[in-house]
This record gives C-alpha cells, structure tokens and sequence, in this order.
C-alpha cells in the first residue's frame, strides 16, 4: 500500500498535513492559547531557523555554474512569478465578493516560488536535466523572497486594506532575508554540515509547517471562517487547482518545443515551471498575513494544489520516464 500511494503521490507528509486540519478542527484551543506555550510564536522563531537552513544549503559555486542556459531559466521563472499570477487576475470577476478571500489566497499561491525538491524529484523520474533542475528550483526560493511580497503587496493592499507595508517589509527582512544572508555568509564553514544532515533538516522543516497549518486553521475554524465553505466549494476549489496545474503544464510544454529546446530541458521546464511551494507558501503567510483569522484560508488553496500537483506530477513524470527509458533502449 505505501509503494502504491508513494507512486501517486501521496506521501507521510501528505497525510500528516491532512491531520492537522482535523486536529484544527477538533481542538482548534491549543493552537490559539498563549499559555503556557504559544504555538504561534514557535512557529514564528521555525520560520527564521527554516530560512537559516536554506541559506547554508543554497551553494553560491553551483549558482554560478548553472547560469549558462539563460533562455530555459528565463522561461521558467516568467511562468512561476509572471504567467500565473496574470492568470489568476484574469480570473478575479468570477469570483463575487463573499467569496474574495478565496480569490486572495489563490492569488497568493500563484505568487509563491516553485518548490525545491519535489521540482528535482520529478524530473529526475522523468529523466530530465537535472543540474538546470536544481538550479532554478533554488533561483526560483531565492527569488521569490523578494517578488511574492511585491506582488501580494501591489495587489492585494487596496483590496483589503490592512496590508501594512512598512512593518511587512521589517518583519520579512528580519524573519526571512536577515536568515538567508546568515545562512550565505556561513556556508563556506557549515554547507557541508547542513548537507550531510538535510534529511535532518527537513523533517524540522516539516515540523515547522505542521505547526503553522495547525495554528492557521485553529484561528481560522475559531472564527468560524469556513462556515461559508461547503463541499461543493471545496471541489470546485479542488478542480481549479488541478485546472490551474494541468493547463501550465500544457503551455510550458508548447513553449519549451516552440523554442527548440531539448527533451530533457523540457522535463526541466514543464516540472519546475508548474509547481509552487508549500514550504515558502506556509512560512511566507506567518509573515504578509499577520491576520491570524484569515491564515487558514489563505493557505488552504496552497495546500490542495500542493496535494494534487504531487499526484498529478508523478503520475506524469513516471509515465515521462518510461517512455524515455524505452525510448533508449537497444531494439
């Protein structure tokens, strides 16, 4: 069974952050107490300590080397942080006012950077150019530090009104840039350390975004946020976002051929280019949506494209990979 699910997708994690909505759910007290431990505040220190570690990890050497395939990058990051946020703007009408803080946080998805290593994962099954992979799965976290607030700041500020942009600005500098220069600088001395322990790693990571799902959801079910959400929202949610994936994928693939490029490179292009990442999406929310009320809504669609790019991507890349090794194989 945990072969089968793996194949599609669905992993530890996966089930992991399903329970913790529900836990949200049930006991939504803890998550919101300020006593005698405030979950909310140790997943704020997670969030700094998270991006620390994806400092140490991210090798300026291999930064610079990858550089040389400047139209494939380009093609990818103007999808993650350009394409889809356009995309999801053209869509703003069909969405009436009762329900625009959905809106809002499918406009935050979009924003968000491509993720790390399931982007690398996949294409690895489907047997694409891995170094490229690694390579614009990091630009793409780097990058998005700086264009996610800038393009949920311009966007999203008049609409709601509370977007304090001053104190945004400290509050990002100090949780997540001051962190990742930190983890830069000390690279040279510990990269090598924070390498040989990432599975270590990411488990904290995990556990850092485990904890932030669940305070999320225990403000936002506390405030009865959800109320106005039925399952037939929720599918409807659902088919958006596996909408959302499959028609980039679509279009990164008929981009990638229209421009020449390899078939490896268009593995790289279609996997990267159409994934968003739950992790930055989790710890980001902490710091542009200090709303605690609003948090669990506003990773909730994050959180069903994460789940459905998962099975939708590998389904994908290991039917990808078979054809490529059959493709290769002496007659």
């Amino acid at each position: 069974m945990k072969a089968t699910l793996s194949k599609l997708g669905i992993d530890g994690f996966l089930l992991a952050i399903i329970t913790m909505v529900l836990l949200a759910w049930l006991f939504p007290g803890p998550g919101i107490a300020t006593k005698p431990i405030p979950l909310e505040e140790v997943g704020n220190y997670g969030v700094s300590v998270i991006f620390l570690f994806y400092g140490l990890r991210l090798s300026p050497e291999k930064m610079k080397a990858g550089l040389a395939n400047w139209k494939m990058h380009l093609v990818i990051q103007f999808t993650t942080f350009v394409l889809f946020p356009v995309l999801i703007l053209l869509a703003k009408p069909l969405f009436n006012e009762s329900y625009f803080p959905l809106w809002l946080g499918i406009f935050f998805l979009a924003a968000l950077p491509s993720t790390v290593s399931s982007s690398v994962v996949m294409v690895s099954i489907a047997k694409g150019n891995m170094p490229a992979a690694i390579f614009n799965a990091s630009l793409s976290s780097l990058l998005g530090i700086f264009i996610t607030p800038l393009w949920t700041g311009l966007f999203i500020a008049a609409d709601t009104g509370g977007f304090d942009t001053s104190k945004i600005v400290l509050k990002l500098c100090l949780q997540v840039l001051l962190p990742v220069i930190a983890g830069l600088v000390l690279h040279r001395w510990l990269g090598a350390f924070a390498e040989k322990h990432k599975k270590t790693l990411k488990t904290f990571d995990q556990a850092v975004i485990l904890l932030i799902i669940y305070t999320s959801f225990c403000h936002s079910f506390a405030e009865h946020l959800f109320d106005n959400l039925g399952i037939t929202t929720i599918l409807l949610l659902a088919a958006g976002m596996i909408g959302l994936f499959l028609m980039i994928f679509g279009l990164m693939n008929l981009i990638s051929r229209i421009l020449g490029f390899s078939k490896e490179d268009q593995v790289t292009v279609v996997f990267c280019g159409s994934k968003k990442s739950l992790v930055h999406g989790t710890v980001m929310s902490k710091v542009l949506f200090p709303d605690s009320t609003l948090a669990g809504i506003m990773i909730l669609p994050l959180m069903i494209y994460h789940a459905l790019q998962l099975i939708a991507a590998s389904i994908i890349a290991q039917k990808m990979g078979r054809q490529s090794a059959s493709s290769t194989t002496p007659k």
